[in-house]
């Protein structure tokens, strides 16, 4: 029993240093919802941990949990309330554990060609980049493109170092230049104390509402990245642990059958969160399983003080360890680099996928029907 867990499940500095991997995406989207709709901080952070932990042990590798990024977003920019939230997260469960249970998830995978797939991680990949440079590094002026730059040359010269990974000193970095400049130290003392979350039954209203407003819009990008693009990145970083698309999508139904009864938000696993663990060090679930831990001691003893802690994780650090997600994803393309048509059809999925209203969708569509007309020869391209 504890070789299994040892060999699942590790803790040692380059887990640790993996498991900041993912922070730069989930960090900002989580705290977001919370400001923008008055989600309880304590249920939030405390199922998302509980759902890390959770993966962490089941998978034996860095397979990530996110939050579901377009209802994120839908959230945040409409300040919609929790309880829609809540439904909409049940109502994706109970879809993708109808797609999981009939087999279309597998049948789908089946009929999309791997350069597509590897056109939705770079476009991910993309806008993951894309974001942290127009919007996370910029956000507090000179002084955030300072710290950028500084966090910047720590993970190149770090990456890959063993004894000295370095996703903890730039998240030291960002302690450090909270305590200078954005603490409030007469504060700190209040934001110690023990709270639970909160139980909830989603109204029948709400997980309608939800299904319309949030699960509809959320379907596309889940199966592209969430199932396909996860699946693919665990047979490019562990090929001696394949996973199949069905284990995903249960495993992601689950997720979101428990969380809406205990305040969590809707979660998923993501191509980018494990290319980002895996970045950064992460090679069992141990990482997952500490990230988990982070988020289970916020939720629990310091959710009393969220506005003063939000400001030890500032957005240019964070914006630095997504770029680097972000470009761990694009370079798996480079396995295509011996067929110029692969690598350019890789890359015009890409970029409708990062660029195009309902993008995920589109060019995982169009990009399989280019792919099948060049199959059977009804149109010429570049080889």
């Amino acid at each position: 029993m504890l070789k299994f867990f040892s060999d699942r499940v590790r803790f040692n500095r380059n887990e640790f240093s993996g498991s900041f991997g993912d922070i730069g995406t989930d960090f900002p989207l989580i705290t977001g919802m919370i400001l923008a709709c008055g989600l309880d901080v304590t249920s939030t952070f405390v199922m998302f941990g509980a759902m890390q932990v959770l993966t962490g042990v089941v998978y034996g590798i860095p397979m990530a949990v996110q939050p579901l990024k377009i209802m994120a977003v839908i959230m945040i920019t409409q300040k919609l309330s929790g309880n829609i939230l809540y439904g909409g997260g049940l109502a994706i469960g109970v879809l993708m554990l109808a797609l999981s249970l009939s087999g279309l998830l597998g049948w789908v995978a089946r009929v999309i060609p791997k350069s597509v797939i590897r056109g939705v991680q770079f476009g991910l990949g993309l806008q993951l980049a894309m974001l942290s440079l127009k919007d996370y590094i910029p956000s507090e002026g000179a002084g955030g493109y300072a710290l950028a730059g500084i966090g910047f040359l720590m993970i190149v010269f770090l990456l890959g170092n063993k004894k000295c990974p370095p996703a903890p000193f730039v998240i030291l970095l960002g302690i450090i230049y909270a305590l200078v400049y954005k603490a409030d130290f007469s504060a700190l003392p209040g934001t110690f104390g023990v709270t639970w979350p909160q139980p909830r039954v989603p109204a029948l209203s709400d997980i309608l509402t939800g299904l319309v407003m949030l699960t509809l819009p959320q379907v596309p990008l889940s199966i592209c990245n969430s199932i396909f693009a996860t699946r693919q990145t665990v047979e490019d970083f562990f090929p001696e642990k394949p996973v199949t698309v069905r284990r995903i999508g249960l495993t992601y139904s689950l997720m979101n059958l428990l969380n809406p009864f205990f305040g969590g938000i809707p979660t998923c696993h993501g191509s980018g969160g494990m290319a980002g663990h895996h970045a950064f060090g992460a090679r069992t679930g141990g990482s997952v399983v500490i990230y988990g831990i982070f988020y289970l001691v916020l939720g629990l003893f310091f959710s009393k003080g969220f506005g003063e802690v939000i400001h030890f994780f500032p957005k240019p650090v964070l914006g630095t360890i997504l770029v680097f997600e972000g470009l761990a994803l694009m370079r798996l393309m480079r396995d295509l680099r011996e067929s110029r048509g692969e690598f350019a059809l890789a890359l015009l999925v890409g970029v409708m996928a990062a660029g195009l209203p309902y993008g995920y969708l589109v060019a995982m569509i169009l990009g399989t029907c280019l792919k099948r007309c060049v199959d059977k020869q009804w149109i010429r391209w570049m080889d």
